[in-house]
């Protein structure tokens, strides 16, 4: 039987009533993401959490709105929040990020979104709105993070790198210019599995780098070490 949850050095994350599980993506993503002008953070999609608190642990009294179209996801999330140091400044709201209406911008947006554009479809209901685009695709996600970021802010988000090009194409339609990418590669020699892409109303130029997740089997680069290494027990 699968573990209920999963441990980190400073909090645990219950992933049992979630579609989608603590996994890779959000580690890196709560990791990587640029948080030095936080001062109000939106999480979109936050499934159990896991990127919320990832991102309370990394920055000091700065309120933490997590939203998500899944109850049971939600539940779940706050749960998680409460359990956590950072229970006082943690809010997971079962809300869909097209209709959602917030009357102070956030400086900071995050979103690990559904992706598997065409795929097979999942007979799980639940999995399927978590890992497709049908309910949140990039054109409807792009346009109301333009909506709820300042002008001065960011958007982070990571996804599979086939689709790079085409959500650096949707961005600029909607007025968000790429101002950091990151390649991740799983072991030297492979392609880019995913993106790691920062958004912002106003840029001139970005630059790309490479982050190597494996040398070898479970030998990790010091670059993913350095990266993770306050969350991972084992790092």
């Amino acid at each position: 039987m699968p573990n209920p949850f999963f441990r980190f050095k400073q909090f645990t994350v219950y992933h049992d009533r979630c579609a989608m599980k603590v996994g890779t993506d959000g580690v890196l993503l709560g990791a990587w993401t640029n948080l030095s002008r936080s001062r109000r953070i939106l999480d979109i999609g936050t499934g159990t959490g896991l990127i919320a608190l990832m991102m309370a642990q990394r920055v000091p009294e700065v309120p933490i709105t997590a939203i998500d179209i899944d109850a049971e996801a939600v539940n779940q999330a706050n749960e998680n929040f409460s359990a956590s140091p950072w229970n006082n400044r943690l809010e997971a709201v079962l809300q869909d990020v097209c209709t959602y209406t917030e009357k102070n911008s956030f400086d900071t947006i995050v979103s690990n979104p559904p992706y598997f554009i065409n795929s097979l479809k999942c007979p799980d209901n639940q999995r399927t709105t978590a890992r497709h685009t049908d309910t949140l695709d990039a054109h409807r996600l792009l346009g109301k993070v333009t909506e709820l970021l300042t002008s001065d802010g960011n958007f982070s988000l990571i996804l599979p790198a086939d689709q790079t090009d085409e959500l650096l194409r949707i961005g600029e339609t909607q007025g968000l210019y790429p101002s950091r990418l990151t390649q991740v590669i799983t072991r030297p020699g492979l392609p880019p599995k995913r993106s790691l892409v920062e958004f912002r109303k106003n840029v001139q130029d970005y630059q790309v780098n490479e982050l190597v997740i494996e040398l070898e089997r479970h030998v990790y680069s010091e670059e993913y070490i350095a990266l993770t290494r306050d969350f991972y027990l084992k790092m």
